[in-house]
């Protein structure tokens, strides 16, 4: 029998060795630029930072533009203003390479809802109890990026809520976690409560592998909202929404809303406490994020006497400020209407001379929650030297 031996391959050529060594060395270097920048995130204070590529979202453009054309973005102008850039990473920074998202836990350590059986206290949001966190993240990633920048030789931009990045989708896709039934992130470490910031670079990192949505058939949250914001799962309805309505909007808030506001002064996290997930959340270690004593649960008699300069004083670095005093008043009152507490009417009955049409259209809408039918009727005169629309809208909606 005749057997035929195959010759053996040629050695290796230099051509073919230089490209091996090259990706071995390009494979070494993007994972030690990989691992300094999660060990600089952690040394940061990040309790997160994972990687993805800027083409991880096809989807996102479209959804988006589906929530812009159902004009669930309420009079956020600004999100149809900057639809095209925020629909993906490449468009708002065409050499970008790698999209590196951080997550920081602020979780609080007790239900917030327990609040609403305290109506004579005001409910802010837990994320805005202490220092407004864009301040927090965009510092320390800012100290991340310079010393990324300088061991890696390449370009790098930094993101915190304020520029047209769509956070949740690229932390879905880094593996930070999932967007849940009420939009928001949900991670299997943090639950509901992990604040977002991204780096954008043009340096190669390794990528990490998405998180997969873990919702199932629980509706927790879509249940919880107070004001059915959620018209399906996944969508949301800003202009249904607590944390719009009390922050965003601006002017009066439609009566069907007022009632189901409760004495939820800045925000809602109802959609978020109601998650399973968050049993196995921790509370927020950065001091800068663990909740002030006096925002714990504040007296509403109290901040309803604020003038601007005292508001100012007291909600200094925090994220209350920037929806500025006649806003928060506005707020406070429909929490003072909802209250049922008889003590907060002197308090009411000052602002309606309040300099701002806002405030008084509130104050009048909280009269007449909080006074008997024959008091309210004594303080109608004040209607008289009324000129502006919406509030003499209030005082014949009242009347009647």
């Amino acid at each position: 029998m005749r057997t035929s031996i195959s010759n053996p391959p040629p050695p290796p050529s230099s051509s073919t060795v230089a490209p091996s060594r090259a990706a071995e060395r390009a494979s070494i270097h993007r994972e030690k630029l990989t691992r300094f920048l999660k060990d600089e995130a952690s040394a940061k204070g990040f309790d997160v930072c994972r990687v993805t590529l800027p083409g991880s979202i096809p989807l996102a453009g479209g959804r988006l533009t589906t929530f812009l054309a159902d004009g669930h973005h309420g009079t956020m102008e600004w999100m149809a203003e900057t639809a095209e850039r925020r629909a993906s990473p490449e468009a708002l920074w065409s050499d970008v390479r790698s999209v590196v998202m951080f997550g920081m836990n602020y979780g609080p350590d007790e239900d917030p809802r327990t609040l609403q059986g305290k109506p004579d206290k005001g409910h802010i949001s837990v994320y805005a109890r202490n220092r407004d966190y864009h301040d927090i993240i965009k510092g320390r990633l800012k100290e991340v990026a310079t010393r990324f920048a300088a061991r890696a030789g390449e370009d790098v931009k930094v993101f915190v809520d304020t520029a047209p990045v769509m956070e949740k989708p690229l932390a879905e896709q880094a593996g930070l976690g999932w967007q849940g039934k009420h939009t928001n992130l949900v991670s299997r470490e943090f639950g509901s409560w992990l604040f977002l910031g991204s780096l954008f670079t043009t340096a190669d990192l390794l990528i990490d592998a998405p998180e997969r949505d873990r919702c199932g058939s629980c509706r927790a949250c879509l249940d919880a909202c107070p004001t059915n914001a959620f018209p399906a799962p996944y969508r949301i309805d800003a202009r249904r929404c607590i944390s719009y309505l009390t922050i965003e909007h601006k002017g009066p808030i439609a009566p069907e809303f007022r009632p189901l506001i409760g004495n939820r002064i800045y925000g809602c996290d109802d959609c978020l406490s109601a998650c399973p997930w968050n049993k196995f959340a921790q509370a927020a270690s950065e001091m800068k994020l663990q909740p002030r004593d006096d925002l714990r649960e504040p007296d509403l008699i109290f901040l309803l006497g604020l003038d601007d300069s005292t508001f100012r004083t007291i909600f200094s670095g925090s994220p209350v400020k920037r929806i500025g005093r006649d806003r928060f008043m506005r707020n406070l009152l429909i929490a003072a209407g909802n209250s049922a507490d008889r003590s907060l009417i002197p308090l009411c009955l000052e602002r309606l001379g309040d300099q701002a049409p806002q405030v008084r259209a509130m104050a009048v809408w909280a009269l007449s929650r909080l006074m008997t039918e024959m008091e309210f009727a004594s303080v109608r005169s004040r209607s008289v030297d009324e000129d502006d629309g919406d509030v003499l809208d209030e005082w014949a909606r009242a009347s009647s």
